[in-house]
């Protein structure tokens, strides 16, 4: 689960794909990105995109939630918070304040693996928004008064968005489960109880060893040159000095001996949902292809309304009246494929569990209809091509793989190692991934409809 300062990404990213979805495809932008690092450890990827006169700039940072330090889960998250909060030179809003006078948006996220910080704006304002970003890595206002009160905004945000919304409480009961010992199973936004430990020492400790110019990596989209966005790094950030990190702890995860399931009733729950995550092969710990077979198979299995599931169980069956899949593989360690399903009126959770495992066996026995594949595949492929129709979108891309040890030539050719994944390969991710060993299986009610405790 990954929480922004305001809205959370997943919502941000839906957003921006109905715009791109408008966008003229046929103007992606034709130069390739361009690496290069700043003597002090700063990595920089430039985007050249001559569309338009804007830039996107984006800040990822090799910091999430893995890091925070234990019994203060949240402290990653709550530093996105923080990094608002105000620096001598610009004290209180008037980060977010510059940005808006120059006519452009900010704004930021944290996950499990990286926290990245963005604006986007036109390009002859690039110098200020790298001025602004400088500054804070190294001047931020940590006093007593800011982190009781971010942390009071943090604590405010987790009853919002997740007290107070029992499928996010599920969601984050399910995590727990999946990872035992490793710290995914942590929530990104924090316990409560462990939130309010938060302290001024807790959070400058974190901050001189997280937020450190060797500890990012700058991404800049738009209409700019390498060589004008080396000049302005050098001197914005390239003043900065590196500074000693925190190393990041290696996790092992023991293997689980079985499978778990919960049975979670609450009286604010309007509807039932079965729900399930498996944890499986990411695009960095999996075989070559894994990763990609899981893609294809989830969007053939529950992307949309023309995939497995939808079909099945809401159209033909009339069993359910939502269904889906999602495969999400873009993490330091292990992915996560989940499947759920909301169940009609007067179907029960147990009959619709056994659909949806009758419709998975379906894949296991034997491969896909080349129709089902080869729809799957092209969807994912024209959202990779949208995805470079949009600034936000192309910077997110690159950012993302990068910050989580992949590279360039990862991004670039996935498109055509989607294109060559084979059915063989799709029904042994079904086979052999979709373990039930490997999964937790949780079923929300409305209290009246179970016994089981609040």
């Amino acid at each position: 689960m990954e929480f922004s300062r305001r809205l959370a990404q997943g919502v941000l990213a839906a957003a921006l794909f109905t715009l791109t979805a408008a966008a003229p495809a046929q103007h992606a932008q034709s130069e390739r990105p361009f690496q290069f690092a700043l003597q002090n450890g700063m990595q920089v990827l430039v985007i050249p995109d001559h569309r338009a006169p804007v830039i996107t700039q984006m800040l990822w940072y090799r910091v999430g939630a893995v890091d925070d330090p234990p019994g203060i889960s949240g402290l990653a998250h709550f530093f996105e918070h923080m990094m608002f909060r105000g620096t001598t030179s610009n004290p209180g809003d008037a980060f977010a304040t510059t940005v808006a006078r120059n006519g452009g948006e900010d704004n930021a996220f944290t996950t499990h693996d990286y926290t990245a910080f963005y604006e986007q704006i036109a390009k002859e304002r690039l110098r200020v928004v790298m001025q602004l970003e400088a500054d804070r890595i190294a001047h931020l206002d940590l006093s007593d008064a800011n982190v009781r009160t971010e942390r009071d905004v943090v604590m405010e945000e987790r009853r919002m968005r997740v007290d107070n919304d029992p499928q996010s409480l599920l969601r984050e009961q399910v995590q727990a489960a999946l990872y035992m010992t490793h710290p995914y199973g942590r929530p990104v936004i924090g316990w409560p109880e462990e939130i309010r430990r938060i302290d001024r020492v807790a959070a400058q400790d974190f901050y001189a060893h997280h937020y450190a110019p060797n500890n990012a990596i700058l991404v800049i989209a738009g209409d700019v040159t390498p060589d004008e966005v080396r000049k302005s790094a050098e001197a914005e950030y390239g003043k900065l000095p590196a500074r000693e990190l925190v190393p990041r702890w290696e996790f092992a995860q023991p293997p689980r001996m079985g499978e778990t399931r919960l049975a979670v009733s609450r009286a604010d729950v309007k509807v039932p949902l079965f729900f399930r995550t498996y944890r499986v092969a990411s695009y960095t710990e999996g075989k070559p292809g894994e990763a990609e077979a899981l893609e294809t198979l989830a969007q053939a299995l529950g992307g949309d309304s023309t995939a497995t599931l939808y079909r099945e169980l809401v159209v033909e069956k009339k069993l359910a009246s939502d269904a889906g899949s999602s495969y999400d593989g873009y993490n330091r360690d292990s992915g996560e494929f989940s499947v759920y399903a909301i169940p009609r009126p007067g179907v029960s959770l147990e009959q619709l569990e056994k659909a949806v495992d009758d419709v998975i066996r379906g894949y296991v026995a034997a491969p896909a209809s080349s129709g089902d594949l080869n729809r799957a595949k092209t969807q994912l492929i024209a959202a990779a091509t949208y995805r470079k129709d949009n600034q936000y979108q192309m910077a997110s891309t690159y950012g993302q793989a990068l910050v989580i040890g992949l590279t360039i030539d990862d991004v670039d050719q996935w498109p055509d190692r989607i294109k060559a994944v084979q059915p063989e390969a799709v029904r042994q991710a079904a086979a052999h991934q979709l373990n039930r060993r490997e999964a937790v299986t949780a079923y929300l009610t409305p209290a009246s409809q179970s016994g089981a405790s609040k």
